[in-house]
């Protein structure tokens, strides 16, 4: 019986430890939900976890075909290319090595899903109607890029998290290189008629960007004591994100996108 691919976490952008050990946890959660699957994860770009020690990991154990899935919740044109040079020196590494890529993760509706279920848990518990979201407004903050078809896919997953929820309105806003930032952001959804603002990062792990995100917040909630503002939780090593990752993966594998053109339309 032929083994299946192995897949290839290539997590780009997990470089804070907080980070670095939710990317653990996920590469547990597909190891145990999906045991016939070899994973491992790494980081395309210098610093720890390279991706050519993970592909070398897999290979050790037997490995001749990878399908590699960036955990990217938005096509980057600068995350792509890195992503595409690292597998470019693995294949050079590996030569006898099959690997396909996938699209990105996002907007995807196991991931609006996840952040529904973080923003109803910064409300305060269980799952809640329309009705009772009628005076609550988000800002969906994400880390911002130099590409602006990656900052349209936030815009993008704005509008799809807004669609039938009973939201007062889902507004966007970036952490770095984007505007508006955080707390032009949230002047805008006051200017909107927002009393009620939930801030919830589009990120899937703590880190740099989502800690500046919430310190951000912090310091514009001080400034306006009239408003109320809460933060939610990062989307964070769920079991759907996990299935997710392996959907992408399944999807590569018998379809794959070249490298340079993942998750592009």
């Amino acid at each position: 019986m032929t083994s299946p691919p192995a897949l290839l976490i290539a997590a780009d952008g997990v470089r804070h430890d907080t980070g670095s050990a939710a990317l653990l946890e996920l590469v547990e959660h597909l190891g145990s939900r999906h045991p016939g699957i070899p994973v491992a994860a790494g980081l395309p770009g210098p610093g720890r976890w390279p991706l050519s020690e993970a592909v070398g990991e897999l290979v050790a154990a037997g490995a001749d075909r990878l399908a590699a899935v960036p955990l990217a919740l938005v096509p980057d044109r600068w995350s792509e290319d890195a992503l595409s040079t690292a597998l470019d020196a693995v294949r050079e590494e590996q030569p006898g090595l099959t690997v396909a890529v996938s699209r990105a993760l996002g907007p995807d509706p196991v991931l609006l899903a996840l952040l529904e279920q973080r923003l109803d848990e910064a409300l305060g518990g269980g799952a809640r109607s329309p009705r009772d979201r009628a005076d609550v407004t988000v800002l969906l903050v994400a880390p911002g890029s130099a590409d602006p078809q990656a900052n349209a896919e936030a815009h993008r997953a704005a509008r799809l998290l807004w669609e039938g929820r009973g939201y007062a309105g889902v507004e966007t806003a970036f952490v770095s290189t984007a505007a508006p930032d955080v707390p032009a952001g949230l002047d805008r959804c006051v200017r909107l008629g927002a009393r009620r603002i939930v801030v919830l990062p589009y990120a899937l792990f703590d880190g740099g960007p989502v800690e500046r995100a919430v310190l951000h917040a912090e310091g514009w909630a001080e400034a306006h004591p009239d408003t109320d503002v809460r933060c939610a939780e990062v989307i964070g090593a769920a079991d759907e994100l996990a299935d997710l990752v392996v959907d992408r993966y399944r999807e590569a594998v018998a379809s794959p996108v070249p490298a340079a053109a993942a998750g592009r339309p």
